[in-house]
């Protein structure tokens, strides 16, 4: 009766076995994809940087030497000769170059920015609490500006009524 217990005991661990190695070489196997990955990617951030590198030194090369302050005039400077007509402005100092990709994304960039600052604009202005409160305050100042004139046409005439009597009874005295 006891001899079935050894070669059940040795199945169990042949199937064990098994069945970590099965589970071992999927790790295996993800681990290695997962390294691949990781190598692809250190690549490519590899190749940004370089190209970032190859950027900075570019821009390096064609921009001036100095640091240019902020100035309007160069009164009594000597204005050197110009390397390129298209690098000058018109006082004649270098300005920086910059690479038409770069101005183009500028300027789309302000573009968008306008257009996204002007649509949001109209959207409050056209809203119906912006409007209903606008209509409120005209008809206030409406109401106001006629209080004023009336009040101002009723100083009017009690000023033309009081010149009047005063003529009337100069009149009267004067007879």
């Amino acid at each position: 009766m006891r001899e079935w217990i050894g070669p059940t005991a040795v199945g169990t661990c042949a199937v064990l076995v098994v069945g970590l190695a099965v589970v071992l070489w999927r790790v295996r196997a993800r681990t290695a994809r997962e390294l691949e990955r990781a190598q692809a990617e250190a690549a490519a951030l590899r190749a940004r940087m370089q190209d970032l590198e190859a950027r900075l030194t570019r821009v390096a090369r064609t921009a001036p030497a100095e640091t240019a302050d902020y100035v309007i005039t160069h009164l009594g400077e000597e204005i050197r000769a110009p390397r390129h007509a298209a690098e000058t402005s018109s006082v004649g100092v270098l300005a920086p170059r910059i690479e038409p990709a770069l101005f183009a994304d500028l300027v789309l960039r302000e573009t968008v920015v306008k257009a996204a600052s002007l649509a949001h604009g109209l959207r409050v202005a056209l809203a119906p609490a912006t409007r209903n409160r606008i209509r409120f305050e005209v008809r206030q100042e409406v109401k106001r500006a006629r209080k004023q004139r009336r009040a101002e046409l009723k100083e009017a005439r009690r000023e033309r009524e009081a010149r009047q009597r005063a003529d009337l009874t100069t009149e009267e005295d004067a007879a």
